[in-house]
């Protein structure tokens, strides 16, 4: 039987410099650009949540600082502090005289919470959106890299790698073995490599 090989790719996540010409680039308030940025960020500062379920968070899913939600991938539960960061973003967005039950960011104003199909092609479509101004942010900051939104979940993994220790990933990531965070956090983990290279040119 002929075995179909798949190549491991190569993933690039951005720095933390990088990560803060984002965060500090000017952008027009309510604009398009700023509405992608502040939704890039908060997929990030969220541990890589996918974007389809930051455009389906609603005020509901915040409670005593801590965000609930249920991921559309694997339909697991799982809850993250708000940091700091996001505090922020959140305040931009929180209505003066809306429902708990309102979508946070704008995408899905419009789209009928009843219909899961409904909800699914309007994430979808504000999903092509998005990363079409993420180019466009990219560029004002002299960014050269080619931003996604997977590309956040690429850039929490490049930073964290050297940063914490596999057993808390596991937990941040919520996967059951750590074998599993292991094999994500393989391409990210540089800093044993990068120290092993040096000892063996500069010694």
């Amino acid at each position: 039987m002929l075995q179909v090989q798949i190549k491991p790719t190569q993933k690039i996540g951005l720095t933390r410099e990088e990560i803060k010409l984002i965060e500090n680039v000017v952008l027009k308030k309510d604009f398009a650009m700023w509405h992608t940025r502040n939704v890039w960020l908060f997929s990030y500062y969220f541990v890589r949540i996918q974007i389809l379920d930051v455009l389906q968070k609603k005020w509901s899913d915040l409670l005593d600082g801590r965000l609930y939600y249920t991921m559309n991938k694997n339909e697991k539960p799982v809850s993250f502090k708000v940091p700091e960061q996001a505090k922020e973003i959140l305040e931009y967005y929180r209505p003066s005289n809306g429902s708990n039950a309102d979508y946070i960011f704008p995408y899905l104003k419009k789209a009928n919470p009843n219909n899961k199909r409904d909800v699914f092609i309007k994430s979808r479509n504000g999903t092509t959106v998005l990363n079409k101004y993420l180019k466009e942010i990219t560029e004002k900051c002299g960014v050269n890299k080619n931003l996604t939104y997977h590309i956040a979940r690429h850039s929490f993994r490049n930073i964290a790698g050297d940063a914490i220790s596999p057993s808390l990933l596991q937990k941040l990531y919520h996967h059951s073995a750590l074998k599993t965070t292991i094999l994500y956090q393989a391409n990210f983990i540089h800093k044993d490599a990068d120290d092993a290279l040096d000892a063996v040119l500069n010694s």
